[in-house]
């Protein structure tokens, strides 16, 4: 995918960004269609479910995720699981430079929406979190709600340079919103790739949902893609060939192995449901 996470021409350096371009353009494609099979997971067993009547079918996945008698708790979750299609979806259109130049009108409004749900969701989340609960224990509780914090934050800025036509600066804010709204999706393909490695609970119980892995899984899942996003704006815009070739090897290598968490999950976890 041209130039996926390079931000457009702006951020470009006048030595060659080869290397790291490619390894950006593998690791957007592998996201976009990872986070699009677990797109049509939700779509069909929580929107199977909901069509069936059968709402209590979401708590075999998401714990609460239902509660007879609480119909505004019960709509929250509901427009909570909608709104993550309309993100997993439209989000990945907003990073296409081709729909940019070719189709802005429908770039500006795609982006309008996406910038709505995902400030619908962060509140949504921390609503949720905070009244209904989370499998995981307190620290799964501030993990999830810092994660929330920064979608606002990074909407807000996103929507801040764009309205003062600092585009470069407008898209690296855009890219870390698109990350940090993944958030969910990398806690998953983390988890099941580091399963499908130890063919064990390590680090957890898997009954509490608890434990020092789980704990730092929760602060990576958003912590390590940003850092991972500055240490490639940091590369494209510098002089030292090495940096650049480092950064692309081992943003190539966390793709590799974001693929095989994909893989995991969607045979352990998403295929079996769908």
């Amino acid at each position: 995918m041209q130039q996926a996470l390079t931000a457009n021409e702006p951020l470009a350096s006048p030595i060659k960004n080869n290397w790291l371009s490619h390894s950006a353009k593998f690791w957007f494609f592998v996201t976009v269609f990872g986070q699009w099979i677990f797109a049509s997971y939700v779509a069909i067993f929580y929107g199977g479910a909901s069509l069936e009547g059968n709402f209590a079918g979401w708590n075999k996945v998401m714990p609460h995720g239902y509660i007879a008698g609480d119909t505004i708790g019960n709509i929250a979750v509901g427009t909570h699981l909608l709104f993550a299609l309309v993100v997993l979806i439209g989000g990945p259109l907003q990073l296409i430079p081709q729909i940019r130049r070719l189709a802005p009108k429908f770039h500006r409004l795609n982006g309008r929406i996406y910038i709505l749900t995902a400030l619908i969701l962060s509140v949504g989340g921390l609503f949720m979190v905070w009244s209904r609960g989370v499998a995981g224990g307190e620290m799964t509780k501030y993990s999830i709600s810092i994660n929330a914090i920064l979608i606002m934050v990074f909407a807000s800025l996103a929507v801040y340079f764009a309205i003062k036509r600092d585009i470069k600066t407008h898209r690296r804010w855009a890219i870390r919103l698109f990350i940090v709204m993944g958030g969910v999706w990398f806690f998953r393909i983390g988890l099941m790739l580091w399963l499908m490695i130890h063919q064990a609970p390590v680090g957890f119980d898997a009954k509490t949902f608890e434990g020092p892995f789980l704990t730092f899984l929760g602060f990576a899942q958003y912590l390590i893609p940003l850092a991972l996003a500055q240490l490639y704006f940091n590369a494209f815009e510098s002089q030292n060939h090495l940096y650049k070739i480092s950064v692309s090897v081992v943003l190539t290598l966390l793709t590799l192995a974001m693929a095989g968490g994909i893989f995991a999950a969607t045979m352990g976890m998403w295929l079996p449901r769908i």
